[in-house]
């Protein structure tokens, strides 16, 4: 039976040298010249988001060129890339094999032969029945992760010599730290426990208890409604305090089912399986019925504010999908019976929108950007062929002839 508590490498082969690893993410010497070049001011725009509770995220957005190499890192590193050519047999997957407690951003994977599911959903299944749960939450964890963390992953889990390493710090890290932004950093924040985390899973696990963990909320749960969490928070503490990593105490906290019903990370899961709560499932029906109230309005279902609406409506009711509620045949057919609807302003639109990405498809059609907005145009081009169809099959020769070049 396979180890599924560890983090393992998936290849026995590794990238040797900096320049493997360039041939690696299809990534020129000169395009990593001129991205070392960069001045570490102008490799970010920082920018602040607002949370729920008042206070505000620090967000770096990164360079064109900083997000072009990170997101090769992503899909031929961390994810499952077509093939990984330091691996003779060319297997698929990521290079790191996830242990079971681990979820968020990181790709589903098999284990025992069987296709396990890495979001939130799975990961609440993960404590369904439980009667009483402890949560963690690690303050500041982007921020607490320093280069040498980052370095570890890569030198101690992956095996990349220090050279190898050290360049993807350079390209991953930004003023000493793991930043909220860069394409790799939740893949990055999810390993970095690795050397640590097993031996604290199997200790809490001799003891009846559920641990995983999403990024950086850690779930801890017990059978028992009155089960003491005060050895198994002090173990999670001395684990995270040994790399430097605080606890937010504010979001630290024990639940129980004899005072309130249980949600972890949203849902429900005093049954078998994770379920949304009763008010939420209300919500959502409301939604639709105010979606079909807002179609009803001739011209506003021709609008971009309606298509906006439409979206939201139909990824609301998506949820109920993969919780597997009785619900969401029935209110998917509803809202997929008011699709959007184009007016003859579109036709006008996409035409000049096409014409734009003609004008760059020559200079940028290997660009991420363009692949975008080349997307956004099919969007749209889907939208009109619901009622111009002669104009739609026009536009789509015309998409057809600057179709984006794959840069993964």
């Amino acid at each position: 039976m396979e180890n599924t508590l560890n983090y393992r490498r998936r290849y026995k082969n590794s990238i040797s040298t900096v320049s493997n690893l360039l041939s690696c993410l299809d990534v020129s010497s000169s395009e990593y010249e001129d991205f070392k070049a960069l001045a570490h001011s102008d490799r970010y725009k920082e920018f602040y988001v607002p949370k729920a509770d008042g206070t505000s995220r620090h967000v770096h957005a990164p360079h064109k060129l900083v997000r072009k190499i990170q997101r090769r890192i992503v899909r031929r590193i961390f994810g499952s890339p077509k093939r990984n050519p330091w691996d003779k047999h060319r297997k698929k997957g990521g290079a790191i094999i996830w242990p079971e407690y681990i979820y968020g951003s990181v790709p589903n994977d098999c284990y025992n032969n069987t296709m396990i599911s890495k979001d939130y959903v799975a990961c609440a299944s993960k404590h369904c029945g439980s009667q009483s749960v402890l949560k963690i939450d690690i303050k500041d964890f982007f921020d607490n992760i320093t280069p040498e963390l980052v370095f570890n992953v890569f030198n101690k889990l992956l095996k990349y010599p220090r050279a190898v390493a050290n360049a993807l710090v350079d390209i991953c890290c930004h003023n000493n730290m793991l930043i909220q932004g860069a394409l790799t950093s939740s893949y990055i924040a999810s390993a970095v426990l690795f050397d640590v985390e097993p031996a604290i899973v199997q200790r809490l696990k001799s003891k009846g208890l559920s641990y995983t963990r999403l990024v950086d909320d850690i779930t801890i749960s017990s059978r028992n409604p009155e089960y003491d969490f005060s050895f198994s928070l002090e173990l999670v503490r001395q684990m995270l305090y040994g790399k430097n990593l605080p606890l937010n105490e504010t979001k630290t906290n024990i639940i129980r089912s004899s005072t309130i019903d249980i949600l972890i990370h949203g849902l429900r899961v005093s049954f078998k399986e994770p379920r949304l709560p009763s008010d939420e499932v209300s919500r959502i029906r409301a939604s639709v019925k105010n979606l079909e109230s807002l179609a009803k309005i001739a011209d506003y279902r021709v609008s971009r504010d309606y298509r906006r609406s439409f979206n939201r409506c139909l990824g609301r009711v998506n949820k109920l999908k993969r919780l597997g509620h009785k619900q969401y045949i029935s209110l998917q057919t509803r809202v997929l019976n008011i699709l959007p609807l184009p007016s003859k302003m579109d036709i006008t639109r996409l035409d000049s929108f096409i014409h734009k990405l003609e004008g760059w498809y020559a200079n940028h059609k290997e660009e991420y950007w363009y692949r975008r907005l080349y997307h956004q145009a099919h969007y749209d081009l889907n939208i009109l062929n619901r009622t111009f169809e002669h104009s739609s099959r026009r536009f789509r020769s015309r998409l057809n002839d600057i179709k984006p070049m794959c840069d993964d």
